[in-house]
């Protein structure tokens, strides 16, 4: 298995990992109170709107020329970087 697809495979497991990290927030917030559910739910919303700008990454990595691989990568890691930190803040957001 080349690099690539090992990085590839890599981050697509990751992006199932913060999947089920999501669900289980999403899960927190419909059992809160009314003002802190909008609060957490908006919370989501914006940790599945980085989710999906990840995905995208991952896609324009699966189709990345050999030139362009290296740059599309060093993209989809700053990616991966916010959406990992977005993810913590709501855990502690959410506790």
């Amino acid at each position: 298995m080349s690099d690539r697809n090992a990085y590839e495979q890599k981050l697509r497991a990751k992006l199932d990992e913060l999947q089920a990290e999501v669900d289980k927030l999403k899960a927190k917030a419909r059992g809160a109170e009314a003002d802190a559910r909008i609060e957490q739910e908006q919370e989501v919303e914006r940790l599945e709107a980085k989710r999906e700008a990840m995905r995208q990454k991952l896609d324009e990595l699966r189709h990345a020329s050999d030139d362009a691989w290296s740059d599309v990568k060093d993209g989809a890691e700053r990616a991966w970087r916010s959406l990992n930190e977005s993810l913590e803040k709501a855990r502690s957001r959410f506790k």
